[in-house]
């Protein structure tokens, strides 16, 4: 089998049958579907039950809300597929979005991550997600987020690739290990492509891969709000620290605390301050539990281009932010 396609799902009854239907719709029949429900408590989890008995179709029920990392584990690994691709259930599909993807994987054996155009599902002009970026700040990104569509029509690499819409190879999910179950929800799909990026392997965007994105749907639709304000203080710390070896960590160390400051200020302003200081609370707790990938010489080539990217999408970010201001006057 070519393809596995996985869908996480937590009360998604809006959107997750047009969601699936978009996938079934696709012009690459040879994939497999597994939809993980983490505990629904609306009529989407009987939507998920209509298509049972399907062929190639899996729904594996979670008795609570497991976070996204442990779900989208459960369907890789049973994923019979080559490749294996992530999908939001509040996204919908164009026909060739599958087929794109993995045209562009097979084009490399090097790539371990293909990122999809995201556009916005009710702003269908802008970007949603072009493929992610980090900064010397400790700023994960998303690439193109607000801006014209129109400008993101050629392929090239990226930092990450968005989880939302991704298609990535098993075999090297294999050997560099799957999604980390500490990152309950977001940067996680930041983390695996940086670890990616650590071993040599490349992570690309493919503008032709287009998908339709309602934004946050499953977590709150609003930009910021207590959950994200949590996660976002205790990911943007467990991300740097554990993908940096010690060295890279230390000459970053600076800027990282600025950003942090940064971002409690900003979240203090908006009235998050207190549910981003539980995630720096709960980031200090996580940070015994993580596993750092080790440390080898014969990465250090890839380690100096991790930083050059870094520095680079520093300047990226300022930009993004100029862009953006001009975009809404």
């Amino acid at each position: 089998m070519k393809a596995t396609v996985v869908i996480p799902n937590l009360n998604g009854a809006g959107w997750l049958k047009d969601s699936i239907e978009s996938v079934w719709a696709q012009t690459m029949q040879d994939f497999e579907l597994i939809v993980i429900d983490n505990a629904s408590t609306d009529e989407s989890l009987e939507i998920a039950r209509s298509y049972v008995g399907r062929s190639n179709y899996t729904l594996i029920e979670n008795d609570r809300n497991t976070g996204f990392s442990y779900a989208v584990n459960q369907g890789i690994r049973i994923a019979k597929g080559e490749f294996v691709a992530l999908f939001n259930n509040d996204a919908f599909a164009e026909p060739d979005w599958l087929e794109n993807l993995i045209k562009t994987a097979q084009s490399d054996p090097k790539i371990f991550a293909v990122s999809s155009l995201m556009i916005r599902h009710f702003e269908r002009e802008l970007a949603d997600d072009a493929g992610d970026y980090v900064t010397l700040l400790g700023f994960a990104c998303k690439r193109g987020d607000g801006l014209k569509a129109s400008r993101y029509t050629k392929p090239c690499r990226v930092f990450s690739a968005c989880g939302g819409a991704a298609l990535y190879r098993k075999s090297i999910l294999d050997e560099i290990g799957l999604f980390d179950e500490n990152f309950f929800a977001y940067y996680e799909d930041v983390d695996i492509s940086w670890r990616a990026n650590s071993f040599g392997y490349k992570n690309v965007f493919c503008p032709t891969a287009k998908c339709y994105h309602i934004c946050s749907a499953t977590t709150g639709a609003v930009r910021y709000n207590p959950f994200k304000s949590i996660q976002s203080g205790r990911n943007s710390i467990l991300l740097p620290y554990k993908n940096m070896p010690l060295l890279m960590f230390l000459l970053n160390l600076l800027p990282l605390a600025l950003g942090y400051l940064l971002k409690a200020l900003m979240f203090r302003l908006r009235g998050f301050g207190p549910a981003y200081g539980q995630g720096f609370r709960e980031a200090l707790k996580v940070i015994p539990k993580l596993q750092k990938p080790k440390f080898k010489f014969k990465n250090i080539p890839y380690y100096v281009l991790i930083q050059f990217w870094l520095i680079v999408d520093t300047f990226r970010y300022a930009i993004y932010r100029i862009q953006r201001a001009l975009h809404m006057q």
